[in-house]
């Protein structure tokens, strides 16, 4: 259901952006500092230095000589462009004191402290920006499942069957898979909390709609849009962590993120089944619309942008600024180091400009790239096809559950629409026990050495608990009798789920170290086939249970799920030699030796 994010800020990329810092640029414009690791900090020193440059960089030079250049010459002056990054030390003015009596003050100098690198951002607001885009991640997943407790009433309303209701599904899943390869551009353009506001309002609005609705049609029409709006959020969250997060330290928030994900596609239909039993099909949607409508106005107030390169190109935008009205008010020059006397500066007109604004592609070709590149590798990248495969099938199973508990709970044990909901708690449960575990058993595995640096390392834990997923679906099916306990079959609920919560989380990461610059169009092909095939499989559902019978559907299930658990042992034995032929994959492999 969730599209995946840029890693590494992968987009430009793949449109030929280059690195921002490499070294015929430091010798064309001295005084810019080397951006290491892509323009991000390195090092608390160097997150310092900027920091200094940013309180200090406007005050009067106290060391070193400046070549003395008349302010009449300056104002004649061509200005000097120079590339900005994050670690560049802001040259300091060539005066702030007025040269004639009836000059003004300069103007004040600008605050650069909210276009910080969002690397170096405190922990403490990382994890309060990680926090909040996994609530609104869990409230588009909310969504998801919340639909199916209304079928009987929406089917008994407007005269169509349960499967023709379940549609509903099938096109908020389709809205899923299409609109990130469309919107995701966005985001690399202007950033990524306009296009959260932006999806938001268009969330909440299609939220009244669905709620709002008189007509089959409509209801399929407006679950569209809606699939549309929270498919934004799914896909800048997990772009929001590759914003803030280096690689090495993206497993917590991705766990938080893929649990998030999995509790709100259970909390959903839990909520909603007491919400259909005990008043109209219409407060699903009414409640959801409160509920969302208070995050979006949340996310109005507190969160800020996270997007580095739309940050400095802000920040260079407010800079130059500052520098025409210090040139308007009679102030002309910055001190840059001179390069015939290192040791002294020279007076210049400076103005800044970033190399990711000159070099981005057309927002026609990125959107371009954005459609045929996912699909591209899909069909030619082996690795990028079975991990699709491996982790829309286990979508699927999922999204096959929210037709599947109601249907075996209300026909084998009896239970009543609220109650055969409330199995949902299960894979509430099981996903937040799932994100525990994979938060600590990565951060026991490094304190002991044993997760290698590759990518295959990311697949160690992966290769045992995806095994869940297949073992849950064979108890499900073959312990939904009434002569069993209800409690088996939900406790096998809650095995499949951390199946597919480490399928899940495995996918993206070894993709992400995989293809690195390419990574958001290996996930985005993965995305779309999660989708895709997630939103076909409770049209089935039913009429599958019914044919083969619940032991023996579940175990067809269960046994493709038990032949796709070899992908993650073939690339842990056989993976770098897989990537060795790829012409994708071998960058990086190039990168880590």
């Amino acid at each position: 259901m969730f599209p995946n994010p840029a890693i590494d800020r992968p987009e430009g990329s793949q449109l030929g952006v280059s690195d921002l810092n490499n070294q015929s640029e430091i010798k064309a414009f001295p005084g810019v500092r080397s951006n290491s690791m892509e323009g991000r900090r390195s090092s608390d020193s160097s997150i310092e230095n900027d920091n200094d440059s940013i309180k200090d960089g406007f005050a009067e030079k106290e060391k070193g000589e400046s070549d003395y250049v008349p302010q009449q010459n300056l104002q004649d002056a061509e200005i000097v462009w120079r590339y900005l990054t994050f670690d560049t030390e802001l040259p300091h003015p060539s005066t702030i004191h007025p040269t004639q009596a009836d000059h003004a003050p300069p103007p004040e100098r600008p605050d650069l402290v909210k276009y910080t690198d969002p690397f170096a951002w405190s922990d403490t607001r990382k994890r309060f920006t990680i926090w909040i885009s996994c609530v609104i991640t869990a409230l588009t997943a909310f969504s998801a499942g919340a639909y199916s407790p209304g079928i009987g009433q929406m089917s008994e309303e407007w005269g169509v069957s349960s499967v023709a209701a379940l549609v509903g599904i099938t096109t908020f899943t389709t809205g899923f898979a299409i609109a990130p390869m469309v919107l995701a551009p966005f985001s690399e353009i202007n950033g990524r909390r306009p296009v959260f506001l932006a999806s938001g309002i268009l969330f909440i609005i299609c939220q009244l709609c669905s709620g709002l609705a008189r007509s089959y049609a409509g209801m399929l029409v407006a679950r569209f849009f809606l699939g549309v709006g929270g498919s934004t959020f799914s896909t800048m969250v997990g772009g929001v962590v590759s914003d803030i997060y280096h690689a090495q330290d993206r497993n917590t928030p991705m766990a938080l993120f893929s649990g998030a994900a999995l509790f709100g596609t259970g909390f959903g239909p839990l909520v909603c089944g007491f919400i259909a039993q005990n008043t109209t099909w219409r407060w699903i949607f009414y409640t959801q619309a409160i509920s969302c409508g208070t995050m979006v106005a949340l996310i109005c107030v507190v969160f800020k942008e996270t997007r580095g390169s739309v940050l400095l190109s802000r920040k260079a935008k407010v800079l130059n600024k500052w520098y025409d009205a210090r040139e308007a008010a009679g102030y002309y020059g910055l001190n840059v180091p001179n390069v015939e006397k290192p040791e002294s500066t020279v007076s210049q007109r400076v103005r800044w400009k970033v190399r990711s604004d000159e070099e981005r592609a057309s927002l026609s070709k990125m959107i371009g790239v954005s459609l045929y590149r996912p699909f591209h590798l899909l069909l030619t990248e082996p690795v990028v096809f079975w991990f699709s495969l491996w982790v829309a099938f286990s979508w699927a199973v999922l999204y096959l559950t929210l037709a599947a508990i109601p249907l075996i709970f209300q026909n084998v044990h009896g239970f009543s629409l609220q109650q055969a909901n409330a199995v949902f708690a299960a894979m509430c449960i099981a996903s937040i026990l799932a994100a525990i575990l994979s938060i600590y058993q990565e951060k026991i595995a490094k304190r002991h050495g044993k997760l290698a640096n590759t990518p295959e390392g990311r697949l160690y834990f992966a290769c045992i608990e995806s095994a869940c997923m297949p073992i849950g679906l064979f108890m499900f099916g073959w312990t939904s009798h009434s002569d069993i306990h209800w409690i088996v079959p939900v406790v096998a609920i809650g095995i499949a789920t951390i199946g597919i919560f480490s399928i899940y989380l495995a996918t993206f990461n070894y993709l992400a170290d995989t293809y690195h610059r390419y990574a958001s169009s290996a996930l985005a092909a993965q995305s779309f086939c999660r989708n895709m095939l997630g939103g076909v499989f409770p049209l089935i559902t039913t009429q599958m249970y019914n044919s083969l019978g619940y032991g023996a559907a579940s175990s067809l299930l269960g046994g493709f799920g038990a032949f796709l658990t070899i992908v993650p042992w073939i690339l842990v034995f056989y993976g770098p030699k897989i990537r060795a032929r790829s012409k994708f994959a071998r960058e990086i492999m190039d990168v880590t030796g």
